[in-house]
């Protein structure tokens, strides 16, 4: 039978190291989801606006975040902004800044996909019933809209819980820098550790995620 180095697992407290690692990791994508989304909603309100100004400086902030990766965000705010200004960031503080403000477009986007996607005779038939603005979006627009955006926002999490393992490039102790060290600290008693707690963490962000992505198929086909 191979050595997978799963011995590694047991020794000490290397398995708690693991969750307490994934517990950070999933805390900032926790904290970066309970802000994006509000503000995202925000935000994609105002692009379905038509005024012109208001929607050009939300597409460029749209864009900026999408085209830059992740971890330019990361190492532009945690090295950049802390050099330029002076000022003391933590990893996990600039992680979750990095993360709101991604989290943020990503939900503007989806908010305004969802809400262009109503039909324009929706509106026009509330209109014909005699309901004003308000209760056209309460009653009948802002229910749609729910309906379309749930599914997208929990696929949205998983991206987010999976993207964490970026922080920790700057230094950030979560699961996957808890296992390079472990790895690290067994690298001549166990050689192949590596494959081991690697696998073991697969399997932790697979049992964080699969979760919520079945949660999205769920609602995708009961409201369908």
């Amino acid at each position: 039978m191979p050595d997978l180095g799963l011995e590694v697992l047991f020794k000490g407290k290397n398995a708690v190291r693991l969750l307490g690692g994934l517990w950070i990791a999933l805390r900032i994508s926790l904290i970066s989801v309970l802000i994006s989304i509000p503000l995202g909603i925000l935000l994609g309100a105002l692009m379905t606006w038509k005024n012109p100004v208001m929607r050009a400086i939300l597409r460029v902030y749209l864009e900026f975040i999408r085209i830059m990766p992740q971890l330019v965000l990361l190492f532009l705010v945690y090295f950049g902004t802390t050099r330029a200004f002076g000022w003391d960031l933590s990893g996990e503080v600039a992680s979750v800044i990095v993360f709101s403000l991604w989290g943020t477009a990503e939900m503007s986007d989806l908010v305004r996909g969802a809400l262009q996607s109503i039909p324009v005779h929706q509106y026009e038939s509330a209109a014909a019933l005699g309901m004003n603005r308000v209760q056209t979006y309460l009653y009948i627009i802002i229910p749609q809209t729910i309906r379309r955006l749930i599914p997208l926002s929990i696929n949205l999490i998983t991206r987010m819980i999976k993207t964490t393992s970026l922080i920790l490039m700057i230094g950030v102790v979560e699961v996957l820098k808890v296992a390079q060290q472990i790895i690290e600290a067994n690298r001549m008693a166990s050689p192949n550790a590596a494959f081991g707690i690697y696998l073991t963490v697969f399997i932790l962000y697979f049992l964080a995620c699969w979760p919520i992505s079945l949660l999205a198929k769920y609602l995708e086909k009961r409201w369908k």
